[in-house]
């Protein structure tokens, strides 16, 4: 049975942190990198950090020296570390294999950052 239950969004103002967490399903989190996405308002869904079975991560542009995705293999979870938040990383995040193998996406989980 597939799940993703994100958690850990919430209201920060501009510099603050947040840490999201990512419970996924051990039939996901064993065999594929995971990412954390991002959908803020009139925008696509973007992949903004990729976390390798092995722990290899790679970042988007925008969020790099701030953000720092790690997981647990033990707990099949994967966390994202936000700091230094800034307006612009108002969005619903969610987790998912990279790339997304299948239509089902979790609840995602709201960050929203005033300035």
């Amino acid at each position: 049975q597939v799940h993703l239950v994100e958690s850990g969004g919430g209201l920060v103002q501009d510099g603050g942190s947040l840490r999201l967490s990512c419970a996924a399903s051990a039939s996901m989190f064993s065999v594929y990198d995971m990412g954390w996405y991002r959908r803020a308002p009139g925008n696509q869904r973007e992949l903004v950090a990729r976390i390798s079975r092995g722990g290899t991560t790679t970042y988007v542009d925008s969020v790099k020296g701030r953000f720092t995705i790690s997981r647990d293999n033990a707990k099949n979870t994967v966390y994202l570390q936000m700091n230094s938040l800034k307006p612009e990383d108002t969005a619903v995040y969610y987790c998912n294999t990279v790339p997304v193998y299948s239509t089902y996406w979790g609840q995602g989980t709201q960050v929203t950052v005033s300035s």
